[in-house]
């Protein structure tokens, strides 16, 4: 029998198709992959048992996360597999916080390519680049120009591993066919000077492209992948505060598309503090909110929480009263210079704080807020490491018999406090959410992870035209009821981790049937079922 080695070697370089030691033996006859293989035959199941086993005895969870990259490139099935075989164990290392030291040294462990480099220097040749066949099932892209990673700020086209990261969790939540999710890096340059005196460095070695060439530049990517993938959620994610509002507002009608940073993050928290005004027995709009951080997603959390309180029946300017909103010049201020726009809606009369003792340069701090407001409710998405000082928090605490407590920044090192030293300062009154899985008792992990896969999957189920406020409003109010309907009873904020795949499902269909009521869906209503939703969402099992 002549065997086709060109065919062989095909399969096993493919990650989508590579099977590796799971080729059964007519798999192996009928491929002519004897020889190529050692001669036993695994199930998946001990595949993943051989896997997980390598994992633990790494030494570091940076080593762990290399590992798994290299295996995604390898054995598609498998990786997946893995991942799905223990998500609380798993996701950590996948995605935040380990994936930010991916980012960080991504040029190091590069290996082998993952969807696409769009660089300045090719921006003529996006067209011909997008037409490869191989990617005729794409249906999700997730595109950073890495200027904005978690808290990390510029990393240039090391940034990669968040689009790379958030696809893989699409996958293992919403259940997307790893060759229905490409990511994409936008590489405008970079201004990290360490990224550009780094020979090893992948990206393109120049400084940021900015201004109307930058816009031109976008204009190009998105004008090509709406020819090319006229049906496709676009997720932008991780760019600098007012790109990431711009490009928003820019597209946002044109193409499916929406900002995790922006909408993504707000629904996470809103979703959250629903759950826990339930716990606290007082409404949303009779909280007070100090947030912390006021860049595209604190700007994001504040927008949805004024809908949310007006939906309680306030008016909008009592419901932007509720909001004192701190960032790192102090409490914002309409009479200070250059806001950015997102920002001047929520900045307070200086009328207000007339009688308020300053500190450093007039500004109004952390601690002085929370004396005059009484805050019920601490949001935090600075990514500034130990903001919520063991001062602030007790003063909150001695002000507040359950004070609503959310140090969201990522990684772990952005994060505003450690979870389980603000259950000490607060005498364990607190109710706490982090943005970062920190292994701390009654903590719940407040993360997007809750939110963009449903949304991506119900938009995609609904065939929605655009994803609306009233889309991610729907996910944030199915979110803040979940708690008490999977799991472990209501014991948390939110469902335990290990019931994602759940949280996707039932969102997506809150999603679509917002979609429907909008007029934005292109199906007919017994498209949007459950059980029509759940058939689109894959396995990792081998075909």
């Amino acid at each position: 029998m002549t065997t086709d080695y060109t065919m062989a070697r095909a399969l096993l370089n493919d990650p989508l198709t590579n099977r590796g030691t799971a080729f059964s033996l007519e798999d192996r006859d009928r491929y002519g992959l004897h020889g190529l293989l050692p001669s036993n035959v695994l199930t998946l199941e001990e595949q993943i048992d051989r896997r997980r086993r390598m994992l633990e005895g790494m030494d570091s969870d940076f080593h762990r996360y290399a590992f798994l990259r290299e295996l995604q490139d390898t054995n598609e099935v498998l990786f997946h597999a893995v991942v799905h075989s223990d998500l609380p164990r798993m996701l950590p290392l996948v995605y935040t916080p380990t994936v930010g030291e991916g980012c960080e040294r991504f040029s190091q462990i590069f290996r082998r390519p993952r969807g696409l480099f769009l660089s300045w220097p090719n921006r003529h040749h996006i067209r011909a680049i997008l037409a490869d066949p191989a990617l005729d099932r794409v249906k999700v892209i997730v595109v950073s120009d890495g200027e904005r990673i978690l808290g990390l700020g510029d990393q240039g086209a090391g940034g990669m591993g968040i689009p790379i990261g958030k696809l893989a969790l699409y996958t293992a939540c919403a259940g997307l066919h790893p060759a229905e999710v490409l990511p994409i890096l936008l590489d405008c340059g970079t201004d990290n000077e360490e990224r550009l005196n780094d020979p090893l460095y992948i990206g393109w070695h120049s400084k940021r492209v900015r201004g109307a060439e930058y816009d031109a530049f976008v204009e190009e990517f998105v004008s090509a992948v709406d020819e090319r993938f006229p049906d496709v959620l676009l997720q932008w994610e991780d760019f600098a505060g007012k790109n990431a509002y711009d490009l928003l507002g820019r597209y946002r009608h044109r193409l499916l598309s929406f900002n995790d940073d922006i909408q993504g993050t707000a629904a996470t928290a809103v979703g959250t503090l629903l759950s826990a005004v339930r716990t606290t027995e007082v409404p949303l709009s009779a909280q007070r909110f100090l947030l912390y951080g006021v860049g595209a997603a604190g700007s994001g959390i504040a927008e949805m929480l004024v809908r949310a309180i007006m939906a309680e029946g306030v008016d909008e300017k009592t419901a932007r009263a509720t909001i004192w909103p701190i960032d790192r010049d102090g409490l914002i201020l309409s009479d200070m210079p250059d806001l950015p726009p997102q920002q001047v809606p929520l900045a307070r009369d200086p009328a207000d704080i007339a009688d308020w003792p300053r500190i450093g340069n007039g500004r109004i701090g952390l601690e002085q807020t929370i004396a005059h407001v009484r805050p019920t409710v601490l949001i935090g998405a600075s990514g500034q490491r130990d903001a919520f000082n063991e001062g602030a928090i007790r003063l909150m605490a001695s002000l507040t018999e359950r004070p609503v407590i959310f140090p969201l920044s990522n990684p772990v090192s952005r994060a505003e406090a450690h979870p389980a030293d603000i259950l000490r300062w607060s005498e364990d009154r607190a109710i706490v959410g982090s943005g970062s899985p920190f292994g701390t008792q009654g903590v719940t992990q407040v993360n997007n992870i809750y939110i963009f896969p449903g949304i991506g999957l119900g938009a995609l189920a609904a065939r929605a035209s655009e994803v609306t406020d009233g889309m991610f409003m729907a996910a944030a109010r199915r979110l803040g009821e979940l708690s008490g309907e999977i799991g472990d009873g209501g014991a948390g904020l939110l469902p335990p981790i290990t019931a994602l795949r759940e949280v996707a499902l039932r969102i997506a269909v809150a999603v679509a049937e917002q979609a429907m009521a909008e007029g934005v869906a292109q199906v007919a209503p017994e498209a949007i079922t459950r059980d029509a939703i759940a058939a689109m969402m894959w396995q990792p099992e081998y075909a």
